[in-house]
Order: C-alpha cells, then structure tokens, then sequence
C-alpha cells in the first residue's frame, strides 16, 4: 500500500514523502498513530498544492531578504565607547548592543544571533559586521564606534 508520511518515521522515510509499506503496517500502524495517508488522488493532489505553496513562500522569504541585505549595505550604526588615555577602550562592543542600536536608529529588527561577530568589538573606528538573513542570504552593516 502507498501511503503518505505525515511525519518522519524510523527507518521509513521522511515527512511528505510517499512509500510503499505492507498493508497492515499502514493501516495498524501508521494511519492509526496518524504518522500517515493513504495516498489516493486527493491526498497527492493536497500533498502537490502544499509543496507549491512551500516553494512559493521560500521564495518570497529569499527575496525579502535579498532586499534587505541591499537596504542595509549603505546603513551606518553608531556606537560610543568609553576611552581612557591613549585611546584605549574600557569594555566592548557585543551583537546584543549592535542589535539594539540599528532598531532604534535605523528601525530594522536584527536578532542578535544573526549578528556574525568573531569577537565583540573593542577598537574605535568603522567595522563590518556580517547579518545572516536567511540560509542563502548574508548582509553588511557597518558599525562606527566613537569616543564617549
């Protein structure tokens, strides 16, 4: 019997995938813990138009972050450190400040995590920070820290 998984099984197949099992697998087994469908013309058809929807909104996800990423390329966020003599710095700067501080200036919600700092920043001057925006996606902002 064809069925199709509704979720992922052990040694069976991934979730919307369609397999061939014996007949009293599926039907004691699987479409009893609802794990899936039997696959006949209507539930192929819906398993058809779901993934059409999935790629269509993958899609506009990846391109909302392409625009993104080309919005913040010439943004600027400033930050002030505290110096002492000599210009060294007291502190530093971490992805949680940068984050906050481009909703407040420049209204783009970044989450933190998608913020790549090697190390948080401890020099005065300009820095590039990368921004995971999506999987395929990855954006510039520039961070300009100043003397307190």
């Amino acid at each position: 019997m064809k069925v199709i998984l509704l979720e992922d099984v052990k040694s069976q197949g991934k979730k919307d995938e369609i397999i061939n099992v014996s007949d009293g697998y599926a039907r004691n087994v699987l479409i009893a813990k609802n794990l899936a469908v039997e696959a006949t013309k209507k539930n192929l058809n819906d398993l058809k138009l779901k993934k059409a929807h999935e790629a269509k909104v993958a899609q506009q996800e990846y391109e909302a972050a392409q625009e993104l990423a080309k919005n913040l390329e010439d943004k600027m966020v400033i930050l002030k450190l505290k110096t002492g003599e000599g210009g060294r710095t007291f502190g530093s700067i971490s992805s949680k400040e940068i984050s906050k501080a481009a909703k407040e200036q420049l209204n783009f919600d970044l989450d933190k995590k998608k913020l790549v700092l090697d190390e948080p920043i401890k020099t005065l001057g300009n820095h590039e920070v990368k921004v995971k925006l999506h999987p395929k996606v990855t954006g510039k902002l520039t961070v300009k820290v100043t003397e307190e």
